[in-house]
């Protein structure tokens, strides 16, 4: 049986200190996402994206390391938001059918332009795409931890830890699925419920 992950303690109270690097922290994203957009992923340089966030080329360094980090971080925003929405799951729903729902929901919200400018940032860059492995691997624990929250017996474990390898290896493919679309693309919220459908039914 899978070891059930370690749950953090509340985190304390938000500090002026602890506001400021956040909201420096969301700064240089935000920056750094619209000039990628705008310019490309390869002309962007740090330097242009600390004089767009307004701070300097030493304090980038004191948040990221690399433009690589940049993109994973706001990645990771986006799966900290489902993570959230999954834990106001009741856990009478099948867990599944939980993650397929809130994933669902999250990726609806963007439209087809802003996901296939997203796709197209990934695409350009080697670096980012060879990280993209791992990163859906910490999904992959960060998305068993979530549902051993919301499902807490210890003998439904392993069937999460099922749950969570599934689900994101559904990602995954969907991911591939619609980038590769030529023409009018399905929307990708419609293909990730599809694929999980299709792998309910095969259970």
């Amino acid at each position: 049986m899978s070891k059930a992950p370690v749950r953090p303690s509340a985190a304390p109270a938000e500090g002026l200190r602890e506001k400021k690097r956040r909201e420096t922290h969301q700064r240089i994203v935000d920056a750094a996402l619209d000039l990628f957009l705008a310019n490309g992923y390869n002309a962007t340089t740090l330097d242009a994206i600390a004089d767009q966030a307004g701070i300097s080329r030493r304090t980038f360094f004191s948040y990221f390391k690399s433009k690589d980090d940049i993109v994973l971080s706001a990645m990771k925003d986006s799966w900290a938001e489902m993570y959230a929405d999954l834990l106001k799951t009741s856990p009478d729903v099948q867990p599944l059918d939980a993650v397929r729902t809130v994933m669902t929901q999250q990726m609806s919200a963007y439209t087809t332009e802003e996901m296939t400018a997203i796709d197209d940032l990934m695409r350009s860059s080697e670096s980012l795409m060879a990280r993209k492995q791992s990163f859906y691997a910490e999904q992959e624990q960060a998305l068993f931890a979530t549902l051993c929250e919301v499902w807490r017996q210890p003998e439904r474990q392993m069937a999460l830890r099922m749950v969570a390898i599934l689900s994101i290896g559904a990602m995954k493919m969907t991911t591939q699925t619609w980038g590769n679309q030529v023409g009018t693309r399905k929307p990708m919220a419609q293909i990730f419920a599809e694929a999980l459908a299709s792998l309910k039914s095969e259970l």
